[in-house]
């Protein structure tokens, strides 16, 4: 990979020929958000170790946001872009402003340019192949080990899933259908750890008609120790077979690279979106793999050695109400080997190896 600074020149240079016209001609703003919650009934099985958690009924938000976006024609086909989104916690009322998806760049005929706080495009380019994305139930318990939904460099240096603060991106225009993201994760916390840690994401990305296909690598440098790399790197597809039918597919290896060796494992996600009636019968199906290598680190949900590999099964179905408003059910397990402890990457359950965290959730969902 190359250095830091020429990294982000490159992002920057790959943008600079958007910057050519200087007429004012309109603008425009949108105000979108969503609002879901859920009732659910969690509970997980008896660890190896003999610990039993019990069961809980909770309530639970599932990533609720309020947004504003907009743009502003500057002159031919450049425009500026901007967004502000913020997370709504209907179940607490906490919530924080701009702590979602958020950026401000310039967009025109040579592509798309941004700076801010963002998922990944190794992150975005499959997480809407996941009809329960993001849910207590997303495939984010195994794929990309676990979630981040806001961090930096140094914050979570264990997760692929990630919105990254301080990320500059440049998106392609489509050619034939293809088009290529990257992005930096910007190394602004070397002042205050010496090993200098980057995010460098990349993701290869086909849309035309029923098909979606994409190949993403991701790599955290410095992120274990320094002088050592994490990388990324899977490959998806979603088909709408049918007018009521699609079906989607993920390959990922995750690698880490630690003081004490490195740490490897395969996962693999399928899902099924099926129209039934009015609403939707949706099913995900995740496998990792048991962890190899000879680190003995536990970096997020996985650890090398037999037996810890894991399985997570969800099925539901949803029911619109209107154009906007839906309510939803479904059930997710995740059956962990003996030494596994995957749990739930968002409202997670706290359980120990061994154990299997299951849900039942009923919701209610609205766009706006």
């Amino acid at each position: 990979m190359p250095h830091t600074n020429a990294a982000s020149l490159a992002l920057l240079g790959a943008g600079l020929a958007l910057l050519c016209a200087p007429a004012l001609a309109a603008s425009s703003v949108t105000v979108y958000g969503r609002l879901n919650t859920a009732i659910e009934y969690s509970r997980a099985s008896t660890a190896t170790d003999g610990t039993d958690l019990g069961s809980v009924v909770r309530q639970t938000n599932n990533r609720s946001v309020f947004g504003l976006r907009g743009e502003e024609e500057l002159g031919g086909s450049l425009k500026a872009v901007w967004q502000i989104e913020s997370n709504l916690s209907l179940d607490t009322g906490e919530g924080q402003i701009a702590s979602r998806n958020s950026r401000i760049g310039l967009q025109g005929s040579y592509g798309l340019l941004f700076m801010g706080h963002w998922h990944t495009p190794y992150t975005e380019a499959t997480m809407g192949y996941d009809p329960y994305y993001p849910t207590t139930a997303g495939y984010m318990a195994l794929i990309g080990n676990g979630s981040a939904s806001s961090t930096d460099n140094v914050e979570n240096t264990s997760s692929f899933d990630r919105r990254q603060k301080n990320i500059l991106q440049y998106r392609t225009p489509q050619w034939r259908g293809v088009s290529l993201w990257l992005g930096e994760g910007l190394p602004e916390e070397k002042a205050t750890v010496p090993r200098n840690p980057a995010l460098y994401s990349v993701a290869a990305v086909y849309e035309r008609g029923p098909l979606n296909a994409t190949l993403a690598w991701e790599r955290h440098q410095h992120y274990q120790a320094a002088g050592r790399n994490d990388d990324a790197l899977k490959a998806g597809m979603a088909w709408q077979v049918l007018a009521g039918t699609r079906i989607a597919a993920v390959v990922e290896h995750l690698h880490y690279r630690t003081d004490s060796g490195d740490l490897q494992r395969n996962a693999y996600y399928v899902s099924l979106v099926q129209q039934a009636g009015t609403g939707s019968v949706r099913v995900g199906l995740a496998y990792a793999a048991n962890g190899t290598g000879s680190s003995t680190d536990t970096i997020g949900f996985f650890r090398s050695g037999a037996q810890t590999h894991a399985t997570q099964f969800t099925v539901g179905y949803d029911y619109p109400l209107s154009r906007r408003t839906a309510l939803y059910a479904y059930y997710s397990r995740i059956d962990n080997a003996r030494n596994a402890i995957y749990d739930f990457a968002i409202n997670d359950l706290g359980i120990r190896a061994g154990a299997d965290p299951q849900t039942f959730a009923l919701g209610l969902r609205h766009n706006f």
